[in-house]
């Protein structure tokens, strides 16, 4: 320790005090005894080179004195402890001084292996007010490449869960005002009752939070380093004046949506109102962190096939109620693509195929061999044209808009079931429903445009032919029979579905999808690894749609 540190062992508590500033950092490892002031795993002798796995005896004492320099502010110290002293450094020494922590208890858990979970209890201050910042972490014990040495790997969220290379701990005067998010009836909407929301509050703060009427206070909070990604508030030591923002959530389908993805441990799901484009809904499990409902860039799967049904009829290759052929199997350019369990149907139509969710049915009537076959663009360009997929959405928060890219050979055909160079997440398969159920495009938004002054992306309505046509299959999908019927029981009518999973490379089982429609409400939902479309993702739909 550093001169002038005092160090005491009390009841088996490892109490540190330096530099007139507490600090404490509970031991509870065995092998620490009354009045011994040092901690250390290094031998001043220089020893020879160790190799081989980290022991637990190494993990032990190393990260016990880690712990307990960082516990006392000795930032160098623990720096040198890590395998990366260049940038821990800055770093522990910013949680002091950039965080304003003026006490920290540090507690450390059993070691499972080289990780050992510990908790932080600490304290900011700032102008004459404290709070207290408690939070679980952990950290990892290596060997040094060039000491031998056991270190601590050396990771931002050592320091804290949330931590990002780029991002540091600050305390003070906050960089954007405070607000309240309100639904689209004034109801309040809060993280701690909407987990899903948080990192959506957090955003519309910092971009509209001025806007608002809202004024700042003093905080502490990650700050990210960048404008285009949202800090992360964590303790309010004073209070702001907060600025309210109306969204246009639903406070009972936001509830119903939370509810439904914590069903899975990957799920994410969206609820979009036809008529006008307002997001009702977003959940996403696990809740914090990445908003993937919005964000999320995965191939759609079968729910493609609405916008591969409107090409279909747009460029007269078939309509609801012309035959096409559904057999087990199809071959495009030397690659085979088939039916789930290779079903076949027989002298059936293109409702029938959308219905039963015939691949082969989309892809051999566009054979290349085929003289109706159209150009690999065409995809692209219906979806951009009717859809609204690939232009740039301003829904006031970030999203990751679909992308159908131009592609050629099999990609051609894998594009036309929602696979090959395809992405989409639950929001863009929302407003696929949500468009057919209108007869046009509604750009999906959360807040008004005047937030940020942006403009919405816009489309052609869907011709009245291609719109009925669309309605009639996705109605039919939830008929008996039909691959959306199961999961779409006992969701008002009039309603209307598609059923999608999408395989993922080095993933057992596909993904699961499902869109549909209800009265003016449409919800799109993917499950990771959950399967058939009406198994998973398709029940997470229909209890959105019921809540509306």
């Amino acid at each position: 320790m550093r001169s002038g540190a005092k160090v005491a062992i009390v009841g088996g508590v490892f109490a540190v005090v330096a530099g007139g500033v507490g600090y404490g950092g509970y031991n509870l490892w065995n092998g620490v005894t009354g009045g011994d002031s040092t901690v250390s795993t290094r031998n001043e002798a220089a020893p020879e080179k160790r190799s081989g796995p980290v022991t637990a005896e190494e993990t032990t004492a190393v990260s016990k004195e880690f712990l307990a320099a960082w516990a006392a502010g000795e930032s160098d110290k623990a720096a040198q402890l890590t395998n990366d002293p260049v940038t821990a450094g800055p770093a522990l020494l910013a949680y002091k001084e950039g965080a304003k922590v003026s006490k920290a208890v540090v507690t450390p858990g059993t070691p499972v292996g080289t990780k050992v979970p510990f908790t932080v209890r600490a304290t900011v201050s700032y102008e004459g007010v404290s709070k207290d910042l408690s939070y679980a972490s952990e950290l990892t014990v290596v060997r040094g490449q060039t000491t031998g040495r056991p270190l601590v790997q050396w990771k931002p969220t050592v320091l804290h869960p949330k931590l990002t290379a780029d991002a540091t701990l600050r305390t003070g005067t906050a960089k954007v005002a405070s607000v309240k998010a309100v639904d689209r009836n004034g109801v309040e909407l809060t993280k701690e009752k909407y987990p899903s929301l948080g990192v959506i509050i957090d955003t519309l703060r910092q971009r509209y939070g001025a806007q608002a009427g809202g004024t700042t206070g003093v905080e502490t909070w990650i700050d990210s380093g960048s404008d285009s990604v949202a800090d992360i508030p964590l303790v309010v030591l004073r209070q702001g004046k907060p600025g309210t923002i109306k969204t246009t959530i639903d406070a009972k389908v936001q509830a119903a949506a939370e509810k439904a993805v914590k069903t899975y441990g990957q799920a994410s799901v969206a609820a979009v109102e036809p008529s006008t484009g307002a997001i009702r809904a977003v959940a996403n499990s696990p809740a914090e962190g990445f908003n993937a409902a919005f964000q999320g860039q995965q191939a759609p799967g079968s729910t493609m096939k609405i916008v591969t049904a409107a090409m279909m009829m747009e460029h007269g290759i078939a309509g609801p109620g012309d035959r096409v052929e559904c057999p087990p199997d199809v071959q495009w350019l030397g690659r085979t693509f088939q039916n789930l369990d290779r079903f076949e149907i027989k002298n059936g139509t293109l409702t029938e195929a959308f219905r039963r969710s015939c691949n082969t049915a989309f892809i051999k009537a566009i054979t290349p061999l085929n003289k109706k076959g159209i150009a690999d663009t065409a995809l692209g360009e219906t979806a951009r044209r009717y859809f609204g997929i690939g232009a740039t959405w301003e829904a006031g928060v970030p999203t990751t808009d679909g992308s159908v890219p131009a592609s050629d050979g099999p990609e051609t055909a894998a594009s036309y079931i929602g696979q090959g160079k395809i992405t989409m997440n639950a929001l863009n398969v929302a407003s696929l429903s949500a468009t057919v159920q209108n007869g046009g495009f509604r750009q999906p938004y959360l807040v008004a445009k005047e937030y940020g002054d942006r403009e919405f992306a816009t489309a052609e309505r869907l011709p009245r032919g291609i719109a009925s046509g669309l309605s009639t299959m996705m109605r039919a999908a939830t008929t008996p029979g039909g691959t959306a019927a199961k999961a779409m029981t006992g969701v008002p009518s009039p309603k209307g579905a598609k059923t999608g999973s999408a395989e993922v490379d080095n993933q057992g089982t596909s993904n699961s999808w499902f869109t549909g429609y209800s009265g003016d409400l449409a919800a799109g939902a993917v499950v990771q690894a959950g399967g058939h479309g009406g198994d998973a993702a398709g029940p997470v739909v229909a209890q959105v749609l019921k809540a509306g």
